[in-house]
Parts: C-alpha cells; structure tokens; sequence
C-alpha cells in the first residue's frame, strides 16, 4: 500500500479513536470486524488459468492444478463512531494482488458525516457502488455464491475510488429509495507491471426497497489512462496517419470508460432471485461489452443450492487489420507485424463466454459456512474468456470446467 495513503488511513483512525474514547466509553464507540476466505479452485484447462479477475497474476489451470489464491482473503474492518453525526473506517484485505504477493492494501479508509438522518457525506477511500453486491463482494460469508458472476462483476474489476461521495434516503410509494454520486479518482496495478488509472471517475446510482424486493441502477464514468498501451501506440503513432489513426481509436490515454448497470433481487427468505446486467463502453482497447447474469436458489434449513447463468460478449470485433504491412518497406514491414499482432493480442483478451454454475452453501456452524461450486464455461469464437496467463496451443472457442470449494467466516 501507498506510504501515503498508509499515513492518512492510521490518522483517520488514530484521531477518531481519540474522539471517540473522550466522548463515551471505548466499548460503545470503536468496534472491529473481520472476514475469510479459504478457496480451493480446480480448471480443467491447462493452457491458461483461470484467474476470477483481470487484475490477478496466478490462478487455476496452466500455473497450479489447484489453487488457493483465486478465492482465499481476510480482511478486518475497524469503525470508530466519533459523535452522533460523525463516523470513520477503515479496512484492510490481504489477498492476491497483480504481482502475485498478498500484501495487505487499504480497501476502505474514510470519515462519514451525517447531516441529516437521511443525508451523508463520506470523504476518502470508499467502494465504487457498481452492483448490487459491491458493499461486500469480498466478503465470501455475505454472497451465496464462492465468487459473484465473473462475467459481469469483471466489467468494472476496481473496486474503490478516492474521493467523496453523498448520499440520501427517501421514503415515497411504499419504498426506501437511495441516491448516491461519487467523484474521485483511482490507480490500479496490473499484471504487466503497469498501471490503470481513473482521473475525474463520477457516478450516480438508485436503488429501492420494499420489503423482499430490492432494486438498482449504476453510472459511472471516468478518463482511463493505461501506461502498458503508451508504448505500444505510441509506436503506432511512428507509422504515420494510418498509425495515428490506429491509436487514436485503441489507446487509454485519457479515453472515456462508461459502465452502464441494472440489478434486481427478490429474497423473501426462504428462497431467492436475482439477476443483473451491465455494459461497458471504452473507446479503447479495453473492448466494449455487456453481460449479465441470472441466480436462483432455495434455502432447505441450514442447505442453500442454487443455480446460476451467466454470459458476456464484445460489442466490438476481437481483431483488427492494424497496419497495412505491405505498404511498407521491408525493414518496417516486419515491424508493422509485430505491433499489428500486439494490437490484436490485446482484442483478444477481451471476455466473450457463458457460464452455467451449480452450486451448494452449507451453514454449519454459526458465522462459518462451506460452498461448493461447480462452473461450466463456453468461450466464444477468437476469445480466452475469462482466462489469463494464456499459453501456447491454447484454443479459444472451447470450453472449461470450474471445480471450487470454499469455507467462509465473519467474526
């Protein structure tokens, strides 16, 4: 984690805890809580891995037969309730990151000011309130699922912006109706060593509550920035208008990324179903996509089986002719090759696959549960789908088979 961002996050907490034992007792005002993962995934494919998000290193498949560090995490939040109106947190998660350790990062670290019982302000590090499950995807002990539907919670992979955000509740038709905004920005390390970052990221969501029934709508755009393509289309650029042309289209230096997101869910306790849907638009080479997912489950006592589908596709060609190599000499023929096979490396990485998901959550124990999960996968044509780390001989068009088993613990 960032020595500075360490440095704001250890005096949110080390004034709110001062505040607050000088107002009330210690045990009313500063609490802690803490969660895990340990995931055990298993692929059938063992030409690339299957990595559960874009901004992994290892997975399950070509690296481990079986791996632990798709799925496995803790994290520990800590709350300190300052007065009546004021409130920070801070939360700190160690799992896989996109150079492979698991260092603890900060995922939360902000203050909360309420103005009114329905009216808040929350400055810091905060989550990117794109779906339904965003508050607690990482939290295994709150999701029926061992991991939320990749194909659409893949869309928008970052899962914290620094900045503001405001929100406020209303109470109109029989429903609880919440609107949030967000501004702020972010930086994101990759698995190629470089970096994504969000400049000028705002957002706007609705959700609405009645009873069973919940409901939500998402925007959210940003100015994205990623270094790993300047140097690629900045050699583009070197080819001259064809070139330029090249990279004005595909390159993430300040292009805008718009992610579009709708969810509903019915859970009247006994069963339940939800569904979401999203769309992305990057003009870059990042793709344009839109996926969506449906999940339903019963709840036989202290067993849950549930069944889920899920399915994303490009909005965009997963290739493209780049430069017209025979319109240059030989010595840089060979090289107008090698970007064009750069360029559609990349357009091939983004996710066209369906998902069917079998699947049981077992509460055996209080605040403890087991899960096991079975996927299967089907990539479509010129598409790795959602895997990484894609190896020589590797087919795309095919499809793979997902075997994962997890326990979950809040405390």
């Amino acid at each position: 984690m960032s020595r500075g961002l360490s440095a704001i996050a250890f005096a949110i907490l080390a004034s709110a805890a001062s505040l607050a034992a000088a107002e009330g007792p210690p045990s009313s005002r500063f609490s802690f809580q803490g969660y895990a993962t340990l995931g055990f995934v298993h692929s059938s494919e063992d030409r690339a891995d299957f990595l559960g998000s874009l901004l992994l290193k290892n997975g399950a498949g070509h690296t481990r037969d079986w791996s632990l560090e798709v799925d496995s995490r803790v994290g520990g939040q800590a709350t300190a309730t300052i007065s009546s109106k004021l409130s920070a947190v801070v939360q700190l998660v160690a799992e896989q990151r996109a150079d492979g350790s698991f260092a603890p990062h900060i995922e939360w670290a902000n203050l909360k000011y309420q103005l009114t019982p329905d009216a808040s302000v929350r400055i810091g590090r905060i989550v990117v309130p794109s779906f339904l499950v965003s508050d607690f995807r990482k939290v295994g002990y709150a999701n029926v699922w061992i991991r939320p539907p990749t194909e659409v919670y893949a869309l928008v992979p970052v899962t914290t912006n620094d900045g503001l955000d405001a929100s406020y509740r209303l109470q109109a038709g029989g429903f609880t109706h919440t609107f949030q905004g967000i501004f702020g920005q972010s930086s994101t390390k990759l698995p190629d060593g470089g970096t994504a970052r969000a400049r000028n990221a705002w957002g706007l969501t609705a959700s609405s509550e009645r009873g069973a029934l919940s409901a939500r709508l998402a925007y959210v755009q940003t100015d994205l920035f990623i270094d790993s393509y300047n140097t690629l289309f900045d050699a583009f650029r070197q080819f001259g208008s064809e070139g330029i042309a090249i990279a004005e289209r595909f390159d993430a230096d300040g292009s805008l990324f718009q992610f579009y997101g709708v969810g509903a869910q019915y859970d009247p306790g006994d069963w339940f179903v939800m569904a979401e849907g999203g769309r992305i638009r990057s003009h870059a080479a990042v793709g344009d996509r839109t996926a969506w997912y449906v999940s339903a489950g019963h709840r036989f006592g202290k067993l849950t089986p549930y069944l889920t589908y899920a399915t994303v596709d490009a909005d965009m060609a997963l290739s493209d002719p780049g430069l017209t190599v025979a319109a240059y000499p030989p010595e840089l023929a060979g090289v107008a090759g090698a970007l064009n096979a750069a360029l559609n490396g990349i357009l091939a990485g983004t996710p066209v696959q369906n998902t069917v998901s079998l699947g049981a959550r077992w509460d055996f124990r209080k605040n403890l549960d087991l899960k096991l999960q079975l996927d299967h996968s089907r990539l479509g044509a010129g598409s790795a789908g959602s895997l990484g780390n894609v190896q020589s001989g590797f087919r795309s068009g095919g499809s793979y088979d997902l075997v994962s088993i997890a326990v979950d613990i809040v405390f």
